[in-house]
């Protein structure tokens, strides 16, 4: 699911396009706080908040090495094509969600408050991660 050996240097036509789509999906669901969008190895591309998050890097680096430990632990249970990994708390929910795309492998972490509509904002990242997947 994720190459490490692509670049992580990402064009900046692509860079303004991803901005774009993650603004997009931060004001289209209700209760979206903070979208960023990373490299697959950590380092971060884009970001669209609501919510001051000062350590932007740390999440990006911490959220890449999440989804490849979890792809890992799939493929020893016998699980293909792990995509999203939803992490439930308290007081919200980060969302992980891995954008297959086939220049730039990239993540995609959105965090929310504890009232979102779970389906609505998994559709929603879902299509965005499409629309990133099929910019080329």
């Amino acid at each position: 699911m994720l190459d490490l050996n692509n670049s992580r240097k990402v064009p900046d036509d692509f860079v303004v396009f991803a901005e774009n789509q993650i603004r997009h999906l931060l004001n289209s669901v209700s209760g979206i706080e903070f979208v960023m969008l990373c490299t697959s190895d950590g380092f971060e591309i884009a970001l669209a908040n609501k919510k001051n998050i000062s350590n932007s890097g740390k999440i990006a680096a911490v959220s890449s090495s999440i989804l490849a430990m979890v792809t890992a632990f799939t493929s020893e249970i016998n699980l293909v094509g792990c995509q999203t990994i939803t992490l439930d708390a308290e007081n919200g929910k980060a969302l992980l969600t891995s954008v297959a795309h086939p220049k730039y492998p990239l993540v995609l972490v959105a965090m929310t408050n504890r009232d979102i509509l779970l389906g609505q904002m998994l559709y929603e990242v879902k299509s965005t991660a499409e629309r990133l997947v099929n910019k080329v």
